[in-house]
């Protein structure tokens, strides 16, 4: 019967079942590991996930690697695995090189070693490649190149947040309609954010040759929300605290990726107290997305009974060619009933 030392009366955080790492490489000791027993590693980090090793002694040992998968998306693995009786010794077993080998939680990688395992042993791998799905397309990709990138996108914000919050060689100054307070903030970036303010600058503009632009139509509340989106720093409240503001400022200065980022945001949460509102900005805006999910919303699940009086409202100040969408999405839905 095979014997679990890990049960046994030593805790299970002891350097026993402790996997050292480095970079991409992980090492566990394991010393007086009789015949007839199975053990299990605490969890070690590789990358941003959990691993477990265990191991199993008999007529036939085993070596098991897995990771701990929040999701179901795939991991495919590229490593090598040796066994090695001493840091240094070139006596080891070595497992040919494992390549794009797919894991999960339920099924890990297993080496069959068809001799029995000594009592002192390392076992030793080393991660030559880690592969999940890349966001953008869904392909499989790298995930180390990626770190590298999101570490220095995360850097280069934490940089241009220094530069607003501490007026580091600020060279231009914003106005919001109350003319009271004013953000210091920096050309080059806001012209790399924005063609329209690139333009400003690069032309005998009176923002130009002032160093001042004034925002009128923003309350400075909302002003201060675009220019923490412009720098990157904008945290999630602000952002849905101002959303429709900033919505607005992306149609102004043609900010393309703040526009999408407010249309994405306003689809997750119509309900009947925004539905109509929301349903004017898709219009005036043409957010065809939006669009939809209000007119589903309305019609296609009936709340446009449940909001009578608003819905009084919105037919004395809407468009009249919106109205008439509506009206028709209303005729379909009877019609189909």
């Amino acid at each position: 019967m095979m014997n679990n030392d890990s049960s046994s009366s030593s805790s299970s955080s002891s350097s026993a079942y402790k996997v050292e790492t480095t970079c991409r490489l992980a090492q566990w000791r394991v010393h007086n590991f009789a015949s007839n027993t199975y053990r299990k590693s605490d969890p070690f980090k590789i990358a941003m996930w959990n691993w477990h090793l265990s191991v199993e002694n008999n007529r036939v040992s085993y070596v098991k690697l897995y990771p701990e998968l929040s999701k179901d998306n795939p991991l495919v693995a590229s490593f090598i695995v040796r066994v090695l009786s001493s840091v240094g010794n070139s006596k080891a077993l070595v497992h040919s090189e494992i390549k794009d080998k797919l894991l999960s939680n339920s099924e890990g990688y297993v080496w069959m070693i068809e001799v029995p395992l000594p009592k002192k042993f390392i076992i030793d791998i080393e991660f030559q490649d880690l592969k999940t799905t890349c966001p953008k397309d869904g392909a499989l990709c790298s995930i180390w190149p990626r770190f590298l990138q999101q570490r220095s996108n995360t850097t280069a914000n934490e940089c241009l947040g220094r530069m607003l919050t501490e007026n580091i060689h600020t060279d231009i100054t914003i106005y919001a309609n109350s003319f009271q307070e004013r953000i210091r903030a920096h050309r080059a970036v806001l012209a790399a954010r924005s063609p329209v303010f690139h333009g400003m600058f690069s032309h005998n503009l009176k923002e130009s040759d002032l160093s001042i632009i004034n925002i009128s139509d923003m309350s400075f509340a909302d002003c201060n929300a675009l220019v923490n989106y412009l720098y990157g720093t904008i945290k999630d409240c602000e952002f849905l605290t101002h959303r429709l503001a900033l919505l607005r400022a992306a149609d102004k200065y043609d900010i393309s990726d703040l526009r999408e980022a407010c249309h994405e945001s306003l689809m997750e949460d119509i309900d009947a107290s925004n539905v109509l509102e929301r349903l004017q900005f898709a219009s005036l805006y043409q957010l065809q997305n939006l669009k939809n999910s209000c007119m589903q919303y309305l019609v296609k699940f009936g709340k446009i009974f449940d909001i009578h009086d608003d819905f009084k409202a919105f037919l004395q100040s809407a468009d009249r060619d919106l109205i008439s969408e509506v009206f028709h999405e209303v005729l379909n839905e009877l019609k189909g009933l």
